[in-house]
């Protein structure tokens, strides 16, 4: 009883964690009020700048709504499958559109996918044996990506005329540029231990990328792969809003000239084919990768 009577209050341990607790506990409180106070005050500015108005919203509601009845008010159930014929009068016009759009997709997201995938492993500080190389790649993904792709579609346009081609690589360095990010993101969390044993094994950073780093990544580049698919259909659409082909530019086009029925008519075949891409990349995520990876 002497020994801890005479024992300094410092030197007890609860002491010690009772005031390392407060002090914890303070700067807690004061960085939250300052996060908040940050919030609010670039909520406010970005409210000002804006000018968003939730009373200008809710009058325009209405109008949302007409248009809405405009696009749909085809249909009747007295006479349904005539007027379902009658509303889609363009459908193969339409379909053909939906379809280079769904190529440009395709290429974009498989040409983008790879080179993005390769320059990855030189974008990823933990597997970029040179500082410089690794610093360039950092930057340029940072430009293709940070570009957006309905700005590349306008400078692709001047060189190479109106129609899909300029659509197709504004997708395709858009997409490079958001793979390589994602990508080396992915790869600067792998486990360092496979690597470690490739390279006292005397093999070369590419057998370290083949071998320790692309089986750790490979489920995750296989579900982003398909998840960007799914983007760049919704991105090819808006690619014709500046006459890069597809089926936005039907869209554009009808929207342009308030031929509501059309644009109601061609937003469901949009609609109805990205649920479908979504539904199948989700299939295939689960054949390739398992569920039980996509539930850990």
């Amino acid at each position: 009883m002497a020994v801890d009577a005479t024992t300094p209050r410092e030197l007890d341990p609860v002491a010690r964690f009772e005031a390392t607790r407060a002090d914890y506990l303070r700067y807690k409180r004061f960085y939250t009020v300052l996060f908040w106070v940050g919030f609010l005050a670039c909520l406010t500015l970005a409210i000002v700048q804006t000018g968003f108005d939730i009373i200008k919203i809710i009058e325009a509601l209405p109008r949302s709504g007409t248009f809405i009845v405009k696009s749909y008010s085809a249909l009747s159930w007295d006479n349904f499958w005539h007027d379902l014929k009658d509303w889609y009068w363009g459908f193969g016009k339409w379909l053909d559109a939906l379809f280079v759009s769904l190529m440009m997709a395709f290429t974009a997201t498989v040409v983008g996918t790879t080179v993005g995938g390769l320059l990855s492993f030189v974008a990823s500080r933990n597997l970029a044996k040179n500082y410089w190389l690794y610093f360039v790649t950092r930057r340029i993904l940072e430009i293709a990506r940070t570009v957006p792709d309905i700005v590349w579609a306008l400078i692709f346009i001047y060189p190479f005329g109106v129609g899909p081609l300029a659509g197709v690589l504004a997708l395709i360095v858009h997409t490079t540029g958001a793979q390589g990010k994602l990508f080396s993101e992915v790869n600067e969390n792998v486990d360092d231990k496979p690597i470690e044993g490739i390279r006292a094994s005397g093999g070369d950073w590419f057998e370290e990328i083949r071998f320790a780093v692309v089986p750790q990544v490979l489920p995750n580049f296989i579900s982003y792969t398909f998840w960007r698919l799914a983007l760049n259909v919704q991105a090819a659409t808006v690619m014709g809003f500046v006459s890069a082909g597809g089926i936005g530019y039907e869209l554009i086009t009808a929207i342009r000239l308030l031929y509501f029925l059309d644009v109601g008519a061609i937003l469901l075949m949009v609609i109805g084919t990205v649920f479908l891409i979504d539904m199948a990349s989700e299939k295939m995520r689960h054949y390739f990768i398992g569920k039980e990876t996509l539930l850990h």
